[in-house]
């Protein structure tokens, strides 16, 4: 019923669009982790309607370094990877 796709571009500086798709309307949250399991940021926590969508993720206030990025929506989770190189 979701699908998290891989952000691009990948790596980036300090700008990357995570996709995404929904089969299903539902309420999404998408956050950033990094390494440590530290929230960094909520990009989104709201009601999505069918289709795919995307979202513009601005990393200028984080250091370099990989960084997860977790969609969740009602019972399903996706987990992917991204660095940011400065």
């Amino acid at each position: 019923d979701y699908e998290l796709m891989q952000n691009y571009p990948n790596p980036f500086n300090p700008i990357t669009t995570i996709p995404f798709k929904l089969l299903k309307a539902s309420n999404v949250s998408i956050k950033i982790f990094d390494l440590t399991g530290k929230e960094v940021a909520e990009l989104t926590n709201r009601f999505y309607n069918v289709g795919r969508h995307k979202i513009t993720f601005d990393a200028s206030n984080l250091s370099s370094g990989v960084y997860i990025y977790r969609l969740q929506a009602e019972n399903f989770v996706s987990v992917k990877r991204m660095t940011l190189v400065k």
